[in-house]
């Protein structure tokens, strides 16, 4: 589809309507997040098919985060404020991907199969883009979905020592199996995007098994610099007679929760930027390359 064309305007439209319906409706982005939410639908989706990704990113991490919500505000107490996202966390799991596919648009044009040899510099930018989305859903489902572990998390940069859940830089097992589910999940999308667009060749197992390897290792990747972070630059607060994590900016955190892990340097929402933008360069100019097999 060609990017800015009509079906693809008609199509960004739809898209970025229905992902501001839905969050109308199931109150999971605040009216400035919905709004934000409407731009970046449609300018990801008007740049070629596989900016749908981004609505797959949105459906499932607002199940995701609904998920046992009201056993997770047993855990952390910011668990009901994240519940909603604003334009600040629209952003960060989205404007980096944006800007990325308005500038393949407008240097390239529509979207390539991803082939070094043949498509360098388009197959950078779209393995840069998948692995953009890729540690965004990675890093929502290890977070929402990894609290409800049934063994107590463990610092990653303290491996020895036990944290509660909700801890940022805290990982378990299934929660690192969450983040490679997460971009599983965008590389099925993917496939399913280039086969839709005509870039994926009928039969062409190596391909799909390429998209599929190379989206969960970005999962993985995106989900581990976001906890390295978490645990380095972000302040975490335990109160003991609460049993409740707080974070830095949690408001009437009580003085009774004493400091757990972390320096105040970033909130959550520079650290999404921050680990996402590592793994986007990582994927489309050192993971892509490796994977699909440089020029």
């Amino acid at each position: 589809m060609d990017p800015f064309g009509l079906k693809t305007t008609a199509l960004a439209f739809a898209v970025a309507t229905s992902i501001c319906a839905r969050a109308i409706k199931r109150k999971s982005l605040t009216p400035s997040g919905t709004v934000a939410a409407f731009a970046v639908g449609f300018l990801s989706v008007v740049t070629g098919l596989r900016g749908m990704s981004l609505l797959v990113f949105y459906q499932v991490a607002t199940k995701a985060t609904k998920y046992k919500a009201e056993l997770k505000l047993k855990q952390d107490a910011t668990a009901e404020s994240s519940s909603q996202r604003g334009p600040s966390q629209v952003l960060a799991c989205s404007a980096l991907a944006v800007a990325l596919g308005l500038w393949h648009a407008y240097k390239h044009g529509a979207e390539r199969p991803i082939d070094f040899a043949q498509y360098t510099q388009q197959s950078h930018l779209a393995c840069a883009i998948l692995a953009h989305h890729a540690t965004c859903l990675a890093d929502t489902l290890a977070s929402e979905l990894g609290m409800l572990a049934t063994t107590s998390p463990v610092l990653i940069t303290q491996p020895w020592r036990t944290v509660p859940p909700g801890t940022n830089g805290g990982v378990t097992v299934w929660g690192t199996a969450c983040s490679a589910l997460g971009g599983f999940i965008i590389a099925l999308a993917t496939i399913l995007w280039d086969a839709m667009s005509g870039l994926l060749a009928f039969g062409d197992v190596t391909y799909v098994l390429q998209i599929l390897m190379f989206g969960s290792i970005c999962g993985l990747a995106g989900s581990f610099f976001d906890s390295l972070l978490g645990a380095v630059v972000q302040e975490t607060y335990w109160d003991e007679e609460r049993k409740l994590i707080y974070h830095a900016h949690t408001e009437n955190r009580p003085k009774t929760a004493k400091l757990l892990t972390g320096s105040d340097i970033l909130n959550n929402e520079q650290v999404n930027l921050v680990s996402v933008a590592i793994t986007t360069f990582l994927g489309g100019y050192v993971i892509g390359p490796f994977i699909f097999g440089s020029a």
